[in-house]
């Protein structure tokens, strides 16, 4: 399969461009997964740990890397299941590849292994101001956050975003950049 890898932080566009780079392909050439099924903690477990999802202490790596690896030789996995609503890690599902398969999340791009197994490689890069805007209204609408909430787990996730993140900038092939419209 040819594999696309879409990386960026939270918020960032990925899901959205991902479901619509599938739609186009139709459903019997794309394979889509999201990489933060790897979380290793479900949301109450994470409350009271010292890092976040945005770290790698917090992701089965090794365990993404091998399915990706299989994936990209055209193997099925069983794939866990992270549900961002609920915040609990659920039973996993069986992923078949097919024709594309377009990989997103937050850390996709994370190591070297990882990074092998992708044809096309992309960061989405919105200016902060407006993945803000983007993580507010999402994570207020349809996770369950509030506003103050939303604003402090942004202040606690910066320093991961720094560090594990926006790195992954340098190894895409496409750097997607958005501008804010005049009046939105």
């Amino acid at each position: 399969p040819v594999m696309l890898a879409i990386a960026g932080d939270s918020a960032a566009g990925k899901t959205t461009l991902t479901r619509g780079i599938a739609a186009a392909l139709g459903p019997a050439r794309a394979t889509t997964i999201c990489v933060d099924d790897y979380h290793r903690y479900d949301r109450a477990e994470r409350a009271g740990l010292d890092f976040t999802v945005l770290s790698p202490a917090g992701n089965y790596i090794e365990v993404m890397e091998q399915h990706l690896q299989l994936l990209a030789l055209g193997r099925p996995v069983l794939k866990p299941v992270y549900d961002h609503s609920t915040g609990q890690l659920s039973r996993p599902v069986l992923v078949e590849p097919r024709e594309f398969v377009l990989v997103e999340g937050l850390l996709p791009l994370h190591s070297k292994l990882t990074r092998a197994c992708f044809d096309i490689t992309v960061y989405l890069d919105p200016p902060e101001e407006i993945r803000r805007c983007w993580k507010l209204r999402r994570d207020t609408a349809d996770r369950g956050y509030s506003r103050e909430q939303v604003l402090q787990e942004l202040d606690r996730r910066e320093p991961e975003s720094a560090a594990y993140i926006r790195p992954q900038r340098q190894w895409a092939d496409i750097c997607v950049r958005f501008a804010p419209a005049a009046g939105r």
